[in-house]
């Protein structure tokens, strides 16, 4: 496993802006909430996507797929939940359920070394 430590710096970017982008258009008391676990959530989707690379080309297709799967479907869930006022305890299971999930399929694809 390989980091490329500038890509890895524009994944931080990209993630902090979007997660800024959030924050000025969701306005109630878990404006915090949103933010931060947006821009790790995104970050971490991204720094797979952009700034890792494995030994084998064919792990490391299939976990930059899955990756940016996951970057989308995290981007939507968030721009959802920062449009409507829903709670918190919503938000925290939707996207603790949906992380859960994205860290299990890369775990199985890392363990299949294919």
């Amino acid at each position: 496993m390989k980091v490329d430590f500038i890509k890895t710096f524009i994944a931080l970017g990209i993630s902090a802006l979007i997660a800024y982008a959030f924050y000025s258009i969701h306005k109630s008391e878990n404006t915090n909430l949103l933010v931060f676990t947006s821009f790790a959530e995104l970050f971490l989707c991204s720094f797979f996507v952009f700034a890792l690379r494995f030994d084998l080309s064919r792990t490391t297709t299939n976990i930059r797929v899955v990756s940016s799967i996951f970057f989308i479907v995290f981007l939507i869930l968030n721009i959802i939940f920062s449009f409507f006022a829903l709670s918190k305890q919503s938000y925290i299971i939707v996207n603790g359920l949906v992380v859960l999930l994205g860290i299990l399929i890369v775990y199985s694809l890392l363990k299949a070394k294919q």
